[in-house]
């Protein structure tokens, strides 16, 4: 064969060969696209996040196999969630999940009103205006609200009955929150029924921990109810060491302060909630409407208590409130 005739035939070969890979490619859409916005921080996140991809697992998506996700992690710098959202938004994703707090929540919902978004939601996710209503989200939203705010009494009775001769209960709120009075309220009450006195603390940013534990100290509190939100999950490790450098019992919302050393939690299993979270993104992405999907609420809470931080408080923990609990680390 003649070289000339060789090189035509090779190239034809070649465009064939191109034209080929690419009716391929375009048969093969490129995969959805969900946007992950926290305001917490990925490390301390990890165990959630796998959560979620177990939920997604149950509705048939894995990522880097039929789905991809983009993460953006405020990393408790809660005002650069806005500007986090809405490069997502420009992003094009499918579904935005905001999490780690209601102001992922917030700042999704005015990043975009026509993505579908899913997200956790620590307060009344109606009374903050991220939906109509629980059982008909309507809009673009929907997700799950840990319904936690309102436990702030109950956590308090608990406490109380691990130390049954306190007199002074302290309770840390976030002054920021939009339930703050309610919240507040709550643990008025719970004080009331369990015949102390409450001191009411505020911490606006982590700077500010230092002053409400000092006022805890001034104000011979007996033990510390640490209220909702994000800031106080978010640096729940420096929660629990000033806890423990104050040597005063606290108690908390999740699990996860335990886990770091804390004494005693009531609330959500939050591994569970973000199972759930990925089930609700998995069935967005094959084409169910937010505005269809309820919000979903809790129906079980979780006593845990760390019994080795128990002993480092020379505090013992009746037996009958040991026998309640779901989980005791030892």
């Amino acid at each position: 064969m003649k070289r000339r005739d060789f090189m035509i035939r090779a190239g034809s070969t070649g465009t064939a060969s191109m034209l080929a890979a690419a009716r391929v490619s375009a048969q093969q859409p490129a995969l959805p696209v969900i946007g992950f916005l926290s305001g917490v921080s990925p490390t301390p996140f990890a165990h959630l996040v796998a959560a979620f991809h177990e939920g997604l697992r149950e509705t048939g998506f894995i990522e880097g196999r039929n789905v991809s996700v983009e993460y953006r992690w405020a990393e408790g710098r809660f005002e650069r969630l806005p500007a986090l959202a809405e490069e997502l938004v420009r992003r094009g994703v499918s579904v935005l999940v905001a999490s780690g707090g209601d102001r992922a929540a917030l700042s999704a919902k005015a990043a975009t009103s026509s993505l579908p978004i899913v997200f956790t939601s620590g307060l009344d996710p109606v009374a903050i205006g991220l939906v109509a209503s629980l059982s008909r989200p309507g809009g673009n939203l929907t997700g799950l609200t840990l319904n936690s705010a309102f436990l702030e009494g109950k956590r308090l009775s608990l406490l109380k009955e691990a130390m049954p001769s306190a007199a002074v209960m302290a309770f840390l709120s976030f002054p920021g929150s939009p339930s703050v009075r309610a919240m507040v309220q709550d643990a008025e009450e719970g004080a009331r029924h369990a015949g102390v006195r409450l001191l009411v603390l505020e911490a606006q940013a982590e700077s500010e921990f230092e002053a409400a534990f000092a006022k805890l100290a001034q104000g011979h509190a007996d033990g510390l109810v640490v209220g909702t939100g994000s800031l106080f999950n978010s640096r729940r490790d420096r929660l629990v060491a000033l806890a423990a450098q104050h040597k005063v019992p606290a108690i908390y919302e999740l699990r996860e302060f335990v886990a770091a050393g804390g004494l005693m939690s009531y609330g959500t299993n939050l591994a569970d909630v973000y199972r759930q979270i990925g089930i609700y993104t998995g069935r967005i992405l094959k084409g169910a409407k937010p505005a269809d999907l309820p919000v979903i609420q809790p129906t079980r809470f979780e006593l845990v208590m760390n019994l080795k931080t128990a002993k480092a408080l020379g505090l013992t923990i009746p037996p009958s409130l040991l026998l309640r609990a779901d989980e005791v680390i030892e």
